[in-house]
């Protein structure tokens, strides 16, 4: 039997903190109140445990097993990217519905992170003896550029061996590049616009948008007749402030926009096929000439990909516009053999031509750890001692904490290729089954960490 096993007794306690795990609505930078109190649930829940803990900062901490060897580290993040719209289910509340777990946080990464904080009660409780110090480290801010670890890192070191729950199995060794960027204009300059809303997050796909506009009758008939040709649902509302047109879009992350549908393009390219660039302004005009309605950066001459990562993504999360203001966010991901600052140049020359002004909000550098690595090894035998079968490797266009960790740390789980997760959508969940699949693995893995068992 499996020492992984051993996780599946807690079952019912670990789904009952999660009930209380997910009630906070800890979205980064708009809740951070909420962000601490989860923090502090877990390293609070770790000490009842008995195990060792640190706060720092009130932005990241840890538990901790053992105090000998080299120090080994499971990542896991409890912030949460905005709820959204049209759930079927509380977001903020834990449902056990039909066989799933919904809510948010419970595919990213609030059910896994309650489970690193088992496994370490599970090694603890069965008085395992560990060759190596083990830390389930704990952050706040993974989903808005990660300043949460550059600020654990500063103080604690890197572990030598390290992954996070926070991906899909097998083996997430490669992590492209990730440049997230605001454009704004000293002042929005358009014409016929007067305010558009779209999107709380740089790296979902917007699923709502909306613009007011001072317009002609001859105006809105068109823009009714170029409506009903696109793929985008619109509705019209007539306002004492003239006209509010409302796209629907479908929902995404970032990491494959591709497969959700921006509410935020879409509008822009409505309004784009009835008025000039002078009437809309210099945001709307930079994303209907540079990116239009694409996800590969085409028009910007940023088409690109590789065979260890993949293709070049590109994302408007945000476009926030009024009166005095106009600002989009962007978010661009790229293959772990090309140079990013080589990237940030030619979108900023590119903006540059409309007069807007670009701001990196962060550049996350790709990950590429080597498939022969110890790492890779310890994951992978843990993985077929639970499954009995060999994880695949793989690479993605998703940011985790692995690429803070110095090519020493992969993502691994917990979500497997025949379910899925809505993640950063709405009705996010998981197989409730499969989530405790994912602690039998994690705990074996991490138990092989703790006693030193690469092979």
């Amino acid at each position: 039997m499996s020492f992984g096993k051993n996780i599946l007794k807690y079952k019912e306690d670990l789904l009952k903190d999660l009930e209380t795990l997910i009630s906070f609505q800890s979205v980064t930078e708009e809740n951070q109140a909420e962000c601490e109190k989860a923090l502090n649930f877990m390293l609070n829940r770790a000490e009842e445990f008995g195990l060792e803990t640190l706060n720092v900062e009130n932005i990241a901490g840890h538990a901790q097993l053992g105090n000998n060897g080299e120090l080994c580290g499971v990542l896991t993040h409890l912030d949460v990217v905005p709820a959204g719209n049209n759930w079927d289910t509380l977001p903020f509340e834990l449902t056990r519905k039909d066989g799933r777990l919904y809510g948010r946080g419970v595919a990213d990464d609030k059910g896994a992170a309650l489970i690193t904080l088992y496994c370490l009660k599970a090694l603890k409780d069965a008085g395992v003896e560990g060759k190596n110090t083990l830390r389930a480290i704990f952050g706040t801010d993974e989903e808005k550029g990660m300043k949460d670890m550059e600020t654990y890192f500063s103080s604690q070191p890197l572990p030598e061996y390290s992954f996070t729950p926070d991906s899909e199995y097998g083996i997430c060794r490669c992590e492209k590049g990730i440049i997230q960027l605001e454009l704004y204009a000293e002042t929005h300059t358009g014409t016929t616009l007067n305010e558009f809303h779209s999107g709380k997050a740089v790296n979902a796909v917007p699923d709502t948008a909306y613009v007011m506009l001072d317009c002609s009758e001859n105006d809105d008939h068109q823009l009714f007749r170029f409506a009903d040709a696109m793929e985008n649902r619109f509705e019209f509302h007539y306002t004492i402030d003239g006209l509010m047109i409302i796209c629907h879009g479908k929902a995404g992350h970032a990491c494959q926009p591709e497969k959700g549908s921006n509410a935020a393009t879409a509008l822009v390219e409505l309004l784009a096929s009835n008025f000039s660039y002078n009437q809309l302004g210099s945001v709307c005009s930079f994303i209907n000439s540079a990116i239009g309605m694409e996800t590969n950066g085409n028009s910007m001459g940023l088409k690109m990909r590789d065979s260890l990562s993949g293709a070049l993504t590109v994302n408007v999360g945000t476009i926030h516009i009024g009166e005095n203001f106009a600002t989009a966010t962007m978010d661009i991901r790229y293959p772990v053999t090309v140079d990013g600052n080589i990237i940030l140049e030619r979108v900023k020359k590119l903006s540059g031509n409309e007069n807007l002004t670009v701001k990196v909000l962060s550049h996350l550098k790709p990950l590429n750890v080597d498939s022969e690595s110890p790492l890779i090894s310890l994951l992978s035998s843990a993985y077929k001692e639970v499954m009995g079968e060999n994880p695949e490797l793989y690479s993605t266009g998703g940011g985790t904490y692995a690429r803070m960790l110095g090519n020493k740390g992969v993502a691994f789980g917990p979500l497997f290729k025949d379910d899925y997760s809505n993640m950063h959508n709405a009705n996010e969940s998981l197989d409730e089954e499969k989530f405790m699949k994912h602690a039998e693995i994690c705990l074996e893995a991490m138990y092989r960490m703790y006693t030193g068992k690469f092979d």
